[in-house]
């Protein structure tokens, strides 16, 4: 009988065959989770999902500027209790305000952002139009301060609020093929990782534009892109037609049945069974 163990000790299950997965820092397969946002999270509550599936737990992202209202004392303790389970602790998008407060305080976030103790620092530009040339300047100096730039590009001018469908609509689109070239010149910089924004393509759409994340796996392949799949069905579409080791970033609440599916252990009646991998 073979013996299987995570971070937080040995399973009593590890006789029963599962798919493997590449242990942490993985350079696939990886799983963001939304922190604070949506709903308070506090130390206690992330501790208990460390606790439980930190192992599967890659990074953790801040949305909407939450840590910005957090006492420093709380952020500090939120951050040093992801770097106990091997999680890094992303800014979120929160890029694109401080851009409009101009360079001094572009600075001072980013290293406000290092003291603190944060790994990555995202770079969206959902709500404004910046210069792609600007953004490399933005992804330079991230990374001069030795953190993790991860520009997040997508089609829909106007996401990243949850703005209603009949809303964005009137916005338009953008050409795939130029959030492509903007990601592929990320990556030549030497951006950690690019996000995809969901809206546009899976969210806030009346019909899933399934047409662009394959032209971004066509284009740039999988292990320096991340999707954002904000519903269990968007990350099931995902695994089910890139495979579990698609990099995925979901709300904290989905992470047991993300492992689940990547494991092949569970899933719905399209899935059950058929998300494979082979290490022969």
């Amino acid at each position: 009988m073979s013996e299987k163990t995570v971070a937080g000790g040995r399973t009593a299950f590890g006789f029963l065959r599962m798919n493997e997965r590449e242990g942490k820092p993985r350079s696939r397969g990886v799983t963001e989770i939304r922190g604070p946002y949506y709903s308070a999270m506090g130390k206690r509550h992330l501790a208990d999902v460390f606790e439980t599936m930190g192992e599967y737990v890659d990074s953790v992202k801040f949305a909407g500027g939450a840590f910005t209202l957090m006492p420093e004392e709380a952020l500090r303790e939120i951050i040093d209790l992801a770097h106990e389970h091997d999680v890094m602790v992303s800014t979120g998008g929160f890029m694109e305000t401080v851009l409009t407060q101009g360079p001094e305080a572009v600075d001072r976030y980013i290293r406000t952002c290092k003291d603190v103790g944060f790994d990555i620092i995202e770079i969206s530009g959902g709500f404004i139009t910046i210069p792609t040339d600007d953004w490399l300047r933005l992804v330079e100096r991230v990374q001069r301060a030795g953190l993790k730039a991860k520009p997040e590009v997508g089609i829909q001018f106007g996401a990243g609020g949850t703005t209603a469908a009949e809303e964005l609509e009137t916005e338009g689109t953008r050409d795939p093929g130029w959030m492509i070239s903007q990601a592929r010149r990320f990556i030549e910089a030497g951006a950690y990782m690019v996000m995809i924004e969901s809206e546009g393509i899976t969210e806030s759409v009346r019909e899933w534009r399934t047409d662009v994340p394959a032209e971004v796996i066509n284009a740039l392949g999988l292990e320096k892109v991340m999707f954002e799949a904000a519903e269990p069905e968007v990350f099931e579409w995902y695994v089910k037609n890139y495979g579990p080791e698609v990099n995925l970033f979901v709300d904290h609440s989905q992470i047991v049945q993300l492992e689940c599916l990547r494991r092949g252990i569970w899933g719905t009646k399209s899935t059950w069974g058929r998300v494979l991998t082979y290490k022969g």
